[in-house]
């Protein structure tokens, strides 16, 4: 009998193997990845953080951080999205997005970016935020930073640098 496929909520209990994925996946590089320059200093799971698990191996993650974006609140920041090298078959990384977008909507955000590639993401519902509207500290192509709006015209009312909110509830 092989090991069941579950996704789940993050915990602090996860992070050093979803460093280790982490590490697997991008190398160190991944430091200077914008979603990793906005989480600095700020708590490493939040609320809609999610692993998938072969058994009891975490074999997949997404980080999603709560965010501010020109001092508004009600907005997260999807990724990165990290599958291990063997499981990339299993369409995890579309699972976990659907997730993430799903626990976003229902904890009550508004609005979830991304810097990413646009015929990727589109398909989960992102699209092309016009440029100049959403900054991210460091250097980002303007052209991939991506917007889903989780509730209607939300985009709209978001315009500035996008920010590190403090974790609710501190999960680690």
């Amino acid at each position: 009998m092989s090991p069941s496929l579950t996704i789940r909520p993050a915990q602090p209990a996860d992070l050093a193997e979803i460093s280790r994925l982490h590490a697997r996946v991008f190398g160190p590089g991944r430091f200077a990845r914008s979603a990793y320059r906005v989480r600095e200093g700020k708590g490493h799971i939040s609320r809609f953080c999610l692993v998938a698990c072969l058994g009891n191996d975490i074999i997949a993650s997404i980080r999603n951080t709560e965010i501010a974006i020109g001092g508004k609140s009600g907005a997260v920041l999807l990724g990165p999205v990290a599958v291990d090298g063997d499981h990339r078959s299993l369409g995890l990384g579309s699972k976990l997005i659907i997730a993430a977008l799903d626990a976003a909507r229902t904890g009550g955000a508004r609005l979830v970016v991304l810097v990413g590639d646009s015929p990727y993401y589109g398909r989960f519902g992102f699209n092309v935020v016009p440029m100049g509207q959403i900054v991210f500290p460091g250097p980002v192509n303007p052209q991939r930073i991506l917007a889903c709006e989780l509730a209607p015209n939300a985009l709209g009312d978001y315009r500035g640098l996008v920010v590190a909110e403090p974790p609710a509830g501190k999960l680690g």
